[in-house]
């Protein structure tokens, strides 16, 4: 049978492959005949619960077994999952769950706080379970083990949404990003060609499966047959102790945990012999990271370039064009070429497409885009429109060979670290503070993480405030990763005749002489 859905993957795997390991964390090791019963379980005592078709179910954890007895448990009752961001702030957290209307939510021991802040305001939450046990609520393996580990039978259509991402928007509010069977599976293909990963791979599941870079990857393995290695936090060190002790061979990283894995005292001396090839994504790798990591790791490496829109990776830049030294080596400043099934195009603001080389907005077309943002159908046409297109935000051009080259962002995201940071979100708060009267945030170069934001800032009359005291009242509020790193005072912030602040003036001075507005 062609594995079409989440079901069938969990499915024919544990039929035709059942006491190969699915899943490692750690010690522990699951087999694909284990975590079909598991994923049979969960999905039991979700019926049981009352979640129905296309339903949502919430999760608040780190990496860990419950993330996919909970992806497959959810589609076997063709249920919707959606992995919520453990970095974010309780409110965020709280307006997530809430406008994914989730029935059921559960919660890893290390978020107990999280959901002690948030559990009399959540409006949709029927059931709490917990990893681990609380007073109030049921320990999640233990609900797990007293359902029935009878199959339920169902599946979802290629069409229906299996997995719901959450990604904040330009207007501070989150997203909920649907992902359909189809497009998920679409990007398969490639997996196999440019990634060369098959049944005998072993995967590293390092990033976080909130992320479309951290879940999509963990179903690409999964998909193959493979074992997939699960780590619960990026630890660049832990990292590299196990690509050697498991005999790894893929993982997807971005390049702040190569550059990390780098420094580690003694890493030369550590076995990659079975690393075949590593994909990074989230910000482009400089010539001297690559070639220090070629040097050290010793495998091939693809840049994969994509959203969470469109189901991630879209754009490749393969292992051939990684030749830090050859003829093509202006290529690395390249994003690669579209994927099979992928179109590409470069619009003008009149509408119009570009030229080779000429700047504009990059728009795509694929199977492997959203279906939608939930609940949000102004925002979906914004974003998809005549003819199917994709509108992705940022601005780029392809050359004569059909390379994308990014350039800047048509909206005004930060990419830091990996994760999108959205400048109106902590502008808002920034708003909410006493001394604030007026504010910008721009992101800004930065070594270690491609780009961070920085604030600037206008106070009001008779006003006093720091920089460490705003950095401190926006942690309060938001995730860390999403805080200003540093605050500039200005007496005024530019703004164009209608009033919008003209943040690519405020964003020139801090990447001067760099041939692009984005690290």
């Amino acid at each position: 049978m062609a594995i079409g859905t989440l079901a069938q993957l969990i499915r024919t795997h544990a039929r035709e492959r059942p006491e190969q390991t699915a899943l490692t964390l750690g010690d522990r090791r699951v087999s694909y005949r284990e975590l079909d019963e598991r994923a049979s379980r969960v999905a039991n005592g979700l019926a049981a619960a009352g979640v129905r078709a296309q339903e949502h179910v919430a999760l608040l954890d780190k990496n860990g077994l419950p993330y996919f007895e909970l992806l497959f448990g959810c589609a076997k009752l063709n249920a919707v999952d959606v992995a919520v961001n453990w970095r974010l702030a309780p409110p965020e957290v709280a307006a997530i769950v809430d406008d994914a209307r989730a029935r059921v939510l559960v919660v890893g021991q290390e978020f107990v706080p999280v959901l002690e802040a948030i559990e009399d305001r959540l409006a949709t939450v029927e059931k709490i379970l917990v990893v681990g046990g609380h007073p109030r609520h049921e320990d999640f393996d233990a609900w797990v083990a007293r359902q029935s580990p009878v199959d339920p039978g169902g599946d979802g259509a290629p069409d229906d949404v299996a997995l719901q991402l959450y990604s904040s928007g330009t207007t501070g509010l989150p997203k909920g990003i649907m992902i359909s069977n189809d497009s998920l599976f679409a990007l398969m293909p490639l997996a196999a060609r440019e990634w060369s990963i098959g049944p005998g791979s072993k995967t590293l599941v390092a990033m976080p499966l909130f992320h479309i870079g951290g879940g999509g990857w963990a179903i690409v393995g999964l998909v193959f047959g493979c074992e997939c290695i699960v780590v619960r936090d990026v630890d660049p060190a832990a990292i590299a102790r196990l690509i050697a002790s498991h005999r790894i061979t893929h993982a997807f990283l971005v390049p702040a945990v190569l550059q990390f894995m780098l420094a580690l005292p003694g890493v030369e001396k550590i076995d990659f012999a079975s690393l075949r090839t590593i994909v990074y994504g989230a910000s482009p790798i400089s010539v001297q990271i690559l070639k220090q990591s070629i040097a050290t790791f010793g495998c091939g490496f693809a840049q994969a370039y994509g959203l969470t829109e469109t189901t991630g990776a879209i754009v490749t830049l393969p292992p051939s064009d990684h030749d830090p030294d050859g003829p093509n080596a202006h290529r690395l400043r390249s994003a690669g070429r579209a994927n099979e099934g992928v179109e590409l195009r470069i619009v003008k603001p009149d509408g119009s497409d570009a030229a080779v080389g000429e700047v504009g907005e990059i728009w795509v077309r694929s199977r492997q885009n959203m279906k939608g943002y939930w609940n949000r159908p102004d925002e979906t046409r914004a974003t998809i429109v005549e003819g199917g297109w994709l509108r992705t935000g940022d601005a780029g051009y392809l050359d004569a060979d059909g390379y994308l080259y990014i350039h800047d962002r048509v909206k005004d995201m930060i990419v830091s670290g990996g994760e999108n940071v959205y400048p109106a979100e902590i502008e808002n708060v920034l708003m909410s503070h006493p001394a604030i009267a007026d504010a910008a945030v721009i992101g800004v170069p930065s070594e270690r993480w491609g780009e961070t934001p920085k604030a600037l800032l206008v106070r009001k009359p008779g006003a006093d405030a720091t920089e460490a005291d705003v950095i401190a009242f926006c942690r309060e509020r938001l995730a860390r990763y999403k805080c200003p790193t540093s605050v500039d005072w200005v007496e005024a912030l530019p703004r164009n005749p209608s009033g919008k602040i003209l943040k690519k003036d405020l964003r020139a001075p801090y990447w001067a002489g760099r041939a692009r507005m984005v690290n």
